[in-house]
């Protein structure tokens, strides 16, 4: 099996906030057997390896003297299914809004509260991804991958994948094991999440009162149309920075002070606050700095308008963090992985 390895391509198409950077070396991968042949090839030279997916969730910050590995394994499987669920194999490659899409027209539901998260299947389990309620966490059976240490494929539980916000095993041991495949159990008789963010409002606004994950995911999509910029037209990476979570007291002080903060009470006791919120409040909406960015909707969204800098982008971030650290005495963190030389 041959591999067409290029030599010095800008990964300016690759990423959604359109850095352009460019890969020493650079592959594009449809099958387990050409990625062992890939990461063989980087060994037998000594090479650094990137595995790269949708590109949705980076921050480039230099050209990368590595081995590029563009995944692109396809296919969507029903594994089973009776009156109740049904379990289907993705393939790490496959777009996830048009494998939402895809549960939905087979009538099943779970996944239509992530509607329109940029991205493919095999990062989702990275980041956890979330939104309105909903947690991919939710709804994962378990995923397929290739351990780089071992050289073997090995399936982890939903359990084993450790998942927290916004946070995974695949995370914290960044570059490890590669996503092949992600199994999901969606069930066919839906229990809809409504009561995050605008989501009932908006389905009232349509005069639904007994709304479908169909008419769900179209509302989430009309909302995140509105307030997140897409990608194709405005680069960026969707939500730049985590809802910051704190104690009870915390979130109780900053209330006296601020009465309309955004906040949304845990499980644990503790209080998720709205990082939008916050940032707006601070006066960084609609900031523009060269070719970099808040964006003028959405303050949680950093854009590129054109030629801006992975470091320029981290440069921004940075200024935002330090004034919500010195506003209100909490720390924001970074979602999107940092990736350098």
């Amino acid at each position: 099996m041959s591999l067409n390895i290029q030599e010095q391509v800008s990964l300016r198409p690759y990423n959604t906030l359109a850095v352009d950077v460019r890969a020493r070396f650079f592959v594009a991968v449809n099958s387990l057997e050409q990625l062992r042949e890939a990461l063989l090839w980087a060994s037998q030279r000594e090479m650094a390896v990137f595995l790269l997916g949708g590109g949705s969730n980076l921050v480039l910050t230099t050209d990368l003297e590595r081995l590029v590995i563009h995944l692109q394994l396809q296919g969507i499987e029903i594994l089973s299914e009776d009156a109740a669920c049904a379990r289907i194999e993705v393939q790490a490659g496959e777009n996830w809004h048009a494998f939402v899409q895809w549960s939905l027209a087979q009538g099943l539901s779970g996944l239509e509260n992530l509607s329109l998260i940029p991205g493919n299947v095999g990062a989702a389990p990275v980041q956890n991804i979330g939104a309105y309620g909903v947690e991919l966490k939710d709804h994962l059976e378990s995923v397929l991958v290739f351990d780089r240490q071992t050289g073997q494929t090995q399936r982890l539980s939903n359990e084993q994948c450790q998942f927290a916000y916004r946070d995974s095993l695949f995370k914290r041991e960044s570059g490890r094991r590669v996503i092949l495949s992600v199994i999901f159990k969606l069930p066919k008789q839906a229990v809809l999440q409504l009561d995050y963010g605008h989501l009932r409002s908006y389905l009232a606004g349509q005069r639904i009162a007994q709304p479908t994950p169909l008419d769900v995911s179209r509302a989430v999509c009309a909302i995140r149309a509105e307030k997140l910029p897409d990608p194709k037209q405005l680069a960026n990476v969707g939500s730049f920075f985590k809802n910051p979570v704190v104690s009870a007291e915390h979130a109780e002080q900053l209330q006296k002070t601020y009465p309309n903060i955004v906040s949304f009470a845990q499980a644990d006791g503790q209080v998720k606050l709205a990082a939008g919120w916050l940032i707006e409040q601070a006066g960084w909406k609609g900031v523009r700095q060269g070719d970099a960015g808040v964006h003028a909707k959405q303050a949680l969204v950093l854009v590129n308008y054109g030629a801006a800098s992975g470091q320029q982008i981290l440069e921004l971030a940075a200024q935002i963090q330090a004034d919500i650290r010195q506003r209100y005495a909490l720390e924001l963190e970074i979602e999107p992985n940092v990736i350098g030389s």
